[in-house]
């Protein structure tokens, strides 16, 4: 039989949240025509404007293509924009256009309302304990990736 203690794993905390999370968005946007992994697309250009391809799946954690499919719906429907990077003409940087204004205010406000639905009945002070644990738990697992790079 396989044994393992899930009821004290810190990963299967996390993942199930996670989980949860997408599946809740995924849900909530459907009927806006949004899904999950465009959510992904369009919120990691909200954070950097412009990302490459390859980038862009590293931080997804998806396979380059897989993500193709994605961005051509996305480039179909107007709302990003697949072009040549002027340094490496085999790299395609993504941006996005003005048309996903109105699908990224949809988005937020599904965001909103599922932020607060996750955090009812914690305390701001809860919501900031959350926030500091999970980035410490965070800096913690990326510590020993960063000492490996450096070495």
């Amino acid at each position: 039989m396989l044994e393992y203690d899930f009821d004290r794993s810190v990963g299967c905390w996390v993942g199930r949240t996670a989980h949860a999370f997408e599946k809740s968005l995924n849900e909530r946007l459907a009927p806006h025509g949004i899904t999950y992994r465009q959510w992904q697309v369009l919120g990691s250009l909200a954070m950097e404007p412009q990302l490459s391809q390859v980038e862009l799946a590293e931080r997804m954690r998806i396979e380059p293509p897989t993500l193709v499919g994605i961005l051509d719906r996305m480039e179909r429907d107007g709302w990003i924009r697949r072009s040549q990077s002027p340094i490496d003409r085999r790299k395609k940087i993504i941006t996005a256009t003005a048309a996903a204004r109105p699908v990224w205010k949809k988005i937020v406000a599904v965001a909103h309302a599922i932020r607060n639905e996750a955090t009812s009945g914690l305390s701001k002070r809860d919501v900031g304990e959350l926030e500091r644990i999970l980035s410490k738990v965070r800096d913690n697992l990326q510590a020993p990736v960063k000492r490996r790079q450096t070495a």
